[in-house]
């Protein structure tokens, strides 16, 4: 069963992040699932989000800077 949740993803370089809803694969065998309740924005995001990055592909959900509440294991 997959989870549904809300991201900001780039479909393309220097387009505004739109708020879109995914799926999420439930954890397998040692992953876990966390409640993200804030994440940093780097200049490795305001990078890829320039379209200068040569290793960016989009669509894509920036942000690696994640803080959060550990929700299932």
């Amino acid at each position: 069963m997959t989870i549904k949740s809300r991201a900001a993803v780039a479909f393309g370089p220097n387009q505004p992040l739109q708020i879109v809803e995914v799926d999420v694969e439930p954890p397998k065998a040692g992953e876990v699932l966390l409640r993200i309740v804030a994440t940093g924005v780097c200049h490795t995001d305001a990078y890829t989000l320039s379209g200068e990055d040569s290793e960016g592909v989009f669509p894509c959900i920036l942000g690696h800077e994640g803080g959060g509440i550990v929700e299932a294991v």
